[in-house]
């Protein structure tokens, strides 16, 4: 794997890059960075060029000087795209890499070739994200919007490991899939603005999914590009009920439930994760 710093739309991004082949762009989600996608670059790079850059705000990336969301990284990744002279990729992401890919789909389709999506927010999912029932389970987006967040998360080691592996090991079914690198995790997130540039996500995003529990989110066509959408049986943060508006807003909807994994899949169960992507893109016809 090749460790790259490409200059894009104002920011250094990191990215790592490996294998040959059609090019898939991986975008990460939280608490993650590109680490997250190493299982699944392992069992395909012998078929596709993997690009897993670290968002901005994350890993070894610019951290942003205020607020920051989907659309800023949505721009971001057309600047790299372009910085790295790719003319169209596949794209695969989930939660915050979700996210990211709607604005991009809008606002450059004819760069993608297919959007591959694990567990995502997306508008469909409407009122039932603040619904009473699950409120114990979206605490933490409240929280991470707090000026407080980084310093408390931050305050020592412990409680950086703690917060992070709590999400890790609580959204995933598969209980170990990050126990071998959790201190690589922790070890991430200490980083000087790691924390503050994740959380600066959560900012950004606030007044959209508001706006997406009220009814309030303006009515967008759907995106047009080929979309395969593999979301987790067993997800506590993003329950598979929650699939059943995903065709207002993907035209072009290949929805199927993944078996046995939590919030994770790549993760989790990465052998049937790279043969979902690899069957996928392998269906798509581009140069």
């Amino acid at each position: 794997m090749d460790h790259l710093t490409i200059a894009a739309n104002g920011a250094d991004l990191h990215v790592v890059r490996a294998g040959r082949g059609r090019p898939l762009l991986l975008l990460h989600g939280w608490p993650e960075f590109w680490l997250t996608w190493e299982p699944v670059i392992t069992r395909l790079a012998d078929r596709f060029l993997l690009i897993a850059p670290d968002l901005r705000g994350f890993g070894e990336s610019s951290k942003p000087a205020g607020d920051f969301g989907p659309e800023g990284h949505a721009r971001d990744m057309l600047a790299l795209l372009d910085a790295l002279g790719l003319d169209r990729v596949g794209i695969v992401g989930h939660d915050v890499g979700g996210a990211v890919m709607q604005p991009l789909a809008r606002q450059a389709p004819h760069r993608i070739a297919g959007l591959f999506f694990f567990d995502f927010v997306y508008p469909g999912i409407g009122a039932r994200m603040g619904a009473p029932d699950r409120l114990a389970e979206i605490w933490y987006q409240s929280f991470n919007q707090n000026a407080l967040a980084p310093i408390l998360v931050g305050a020592t080691r412990e409680t950086c490991r703690a917060y992070i592996s709590h999400f890790l090991r609580h959204w995933a079914y598969r209980r170990d899939a990050f126990d071998a690198v959790v201190e690589v995790f922790t070890d991430n997130f200490l980083k000087p603005g790691n924390l503050a540039g994740g959380f600066a996500h959560y900012r950004a995003a606030h007044a959209g999914r508001v706006a997406m529990m009220r009814g309030e989110a303006p009515m967008l066509p759907p995106i047009t590009v080929p979309t395969c959408v593999r979301w987790a049986e067993h997800d506590p943060l993003f329950p598979y009920a929650w699939t059943d508006r995903l065709g207002e807003s993907f035209a072009d909807l290949d929805l199927a439930l993944f078996p046995g994994v939590g919030h994770f899949p790549h993760r989790e169960d990465p052998d049937r994760a790279a043969g979902e992507i690899a069957a996928f893109f392998g269906r798509l016809d581009w140069a």
